[in-house]
């Protein structure tokens, strides 16, 4: 019998652990849908830039890009648009929404069709600045030169 509430307590703390507050689960909810990628800008920052983004594409390729998040298996993709300069079609992601430090984040990383990871792992985080309905600012910080530079991505929902 003390093994039956040893177990039950051990099962109950794991679930705890794995869940999401229900201020990330909102957003996550708000989050579900099509999104338009409609602009990259940098700021903290003079003068002008030129970024590959999740070490996928130019922010050129990235502006118009569309992106659809499913929130019931946590898989989406981003797709862009093809072009002289842009290496066009699908990126197939998963993606959760976590707090950090009193900071709603969303991540990701790339998957294959087959839903396997094919990134070793490696995710990005992006800052959830606002989120409603109809529009989605989210932020990244890097350092470019020793400065920091921070890119803004403003989404429009579909």
């Amino acid at each position: 019998m003390r093994k039956i509430i040893l177990l039950a307590s051990a099962l109950m703390l794991i679930v705890s652990s794995c869940a999401i507050s229900k201020d990330a689960r909102g957003k996550r909810n708000m989050l579900s849908g099509s999104w338009t990628l409609n602009d990259i800008s940098f700021a903290n920052n003079a003068g002008n830039f030129k970024a590959v983004l999740f070490n996928d594409a130019e922010d050129i390729c990235l502006e118009g890009s569309d992106w659809f998040f499913r929130d019931n298996n946590s898989t989406g993709r981003y797709t862009i648009s093809p072009s002289t300069l842009c290496n066009a079609g699908d990126r197939f992601i998963r993606w959760s929404v976590v707090e950090q430090g009193g900071t709603s984040q969303l991540q990701f990383k790339f998957i294959d069709e087959k839903r396997n990871d094919i990134s070793g792992g490696v995710g990005y985080r992006l800052n959830i600045e606002t989120l409603t309905e109809q529009a989605m600012r989210l932020k990244s910080f890097v350092n470019v030169d020793g400065e920091n530079v921070t890119v803004i991505y403003d989404f429009t929902k579909k």
